[in-house]
Order: structure tokens, then C-alpha cells, then sequence
């Protein structure tokens, strides 16, 4: 080694401590809330009261009976508070493109999401199954554990990879959380509805283009979580046909995230067969 190759203190340029670097980035900046971080942070407090609600479920009837069976209405309480989770959602980016969005508001909305629709689900589905004494628990622990994962990485992977429509690849975890949450209110735990969580975070993966909400689409969107919310609450009160909005709602939901997959499958063939044609 040559002496233009040390520094003045005998060591090489590249092992410069780390700590004399200068901070980069709006250090100053990234102190600032904004508006849609606000939403960013409800989100993640809905995620946070939706697991507290179940737990205390659980907790509440351990103490008292001895056993935990687990109570639709509580879930029902849960279930709501995703779903303001996920208007919060819905509306942190639009507020942020239409005032200002702050240096860390993406991360802020990506680790609420993990909350509020990869734990909080996962959660609820140990809740549902877990305690049944039908299933094994490590095929419960594993049908949760899939949801939470499958949630990170659609999350990291939407940080990193833009497709070239603009739409989203893999499911939504937002839409993922509810479909989830659609099974744990519409079916028992059996091994075909533990297939189905196992089908629906495999969804989150997958590379199957997702249609974002811009628009009319989001204000669709939007309406549907208001029905969401309005069905829940008709449900739990106790009203006539409330146990009916549930199921209805909650068949929908399943059957919108499985019809794109197969609306998409089908795209595909027709254009392959385009090509042969040619």
C-alpha cells in the first residue's frame, strides 16, 4: 500500500469513522407531522384497539367462566376499528398529495399498515381458532404467522417495486385484512377455512395486479367500508337482519378478492391465444 493510499492517521479512506459523516437527508423536517401522518397514526391506534379488544375478550372470559369461547360482538368491535384503520388509510395519501406530506410519511403509513392489517389480523385469527380445540395450534400459529409475513413483505415490496400500470402487485393488504376478517365472521375453523388464510396471504405475494382506487374507484371504496361499518353496527345491536348483512357483506368481500385473480387468469389466456392467432 502506497502512502497516497493512507489518511493521516495511518488508516485507509474507506475505514473513516462512521460517526464523523455528516446526517443526511431534512433532518429538521422529519420532526414535522403532517396532516396525513395524523391518519397514518390513527390508523396504527385502530390496529392497536382492535388487538386490546381481543384480548381483552379473552382475558375477561378466562377470569370470570375458565374457558374462552370466542364472543361475535367483540369481534364485531374489532372489526370496526380496522375498518376506520383502514378509511384512515384510504385518506393519508390523498390528503398528502393535496396539502403536504411530511419526510416521513411513508414509513409512518407502511408501519401503521403492518399493525393494523398484518397483526391485528393475524391476532384475530389466533383468537378464532386457537381456542376451538378443532385444529392443532401450531396450524393456527401458522395460518396467523403466514398473514403477518405475507403483510411485511406486500409492504416492502410496495416501497420497492412499481409496476408499469400503476397498479398494485399482489393483494392490498388493507383489502387482504378484511377478506381475512370476512372468513373469521363467516366460517368455524376447519382445515378448509385455514386453506383459505393460507390462500388469501399467498394473494398479498403474488404478482396478480390489484386495481388501485383513484377516483371513482376510491369513492367506491369508500362507500363500501361505510356499508361495512353500518352492517356491523346494525349487527351488533342486536337488530333484525343484522346476522344477514354480516354474511352477505362478508361473501362479498370474499368473492371480489378471488374474482380478480381468476378475471386476470382468464386476460391472460385471451391474450395468449391472441398471439397464436398472429
Amino acid at each position: 500500500m502506497t502512502a497516497p493510499d493512507l489518511g493521516a492517521t495511518g488508516t485507509t479512506d474507506w475505514s473513516i469513522d462512521e460517526a464523523t459523516e455528516e446526517p443526511r437527508g431534512p433532518v429538521g423536517k422529519a420532526f414535522r407531522l403532517s396532516a396525513a401522518d395524523s391518519l397514518s397514526l390513527g390508523n396504527a391506534l385502530s390496529g392497536f384497539l382492535a388487538v386490546v379488544v381481543l384480548a381483552y375478550s379473552a382475558i375477561d372470559q378466562l377470569k370470570s367462566v375458565g374457558k374462552f369461547v370466542p364472543d361475535p360482538r367483540f369481534f364485531g368491535t374489532a372489526v370496526v376499528l380496522l375498518l376506520i384503520g383502514a378509511t384512515c388509510d384510504l385518506f393519508d395519501g390523498l390528503v398528502a398529495r393535496r396539502f403536504r406530506a411530511s419526510a416521513m410519511g411513508a414509513e409512518l403509513d407502511n408501519l401503521a399498515d403492518v399493525i393494523s392489517f398484518g397483526f391485528a389480523p393475524a391476532f384475530m385469527v389466533v383468537i378464532w381458532g386457537g381456542f376451538d380445540g378443532h385444529l392443532p395450534l401450531w396450524l393456527v400459529l401458522a395460518a396467523a404467522g403466514s398473514v403477518l409475513l405475507a403483510g411485511v413483505i406486500r409492504l416492502a415490496r410496495f416501497a420497492c417495486v412499481k409496476t408499469r400500470s400503476g397498479d398494485f402487485m399482489g393483494l392490498p393488504i388493507p383489502m387482504g385484512a378484511m377478506t381475512v376478517v370476512s372468513v373469521v365472521l363467516l366460517f368455524q375453523p376447519s382445515v378448509w377455512t385455514i386453506a383459505g388464510i393460507f390462500a388469501i396471504a399467498w394473494l398479498m405475494v403474488s404478482r396478480i395486479e390489484y386495481p388501485k382506487p383513484k377516483g371513482n374507484l376510491a369513492a367506491v371504496v369508500l362507500g363500501w367500508m361505510m356499508i361495512n361499518v353500518a352492517c356491523l353496527t346494525i349487527w351488533a345491536a342486536g337488530l333484525a337482519g343484522g346476522d344477514e348483512l354480516i354474511q352477505v357483506g362478508a361473501i362479498m368481500q370474499i368473492a371480489i378478492v378471488s374474482a380478480i385473480p381468476l378475471r386476470v387468469l382468464m386476460f391472460k389466456r385471451a391474450q395468449r391465444r391472441d398471439r397464436r392467432a398472429l
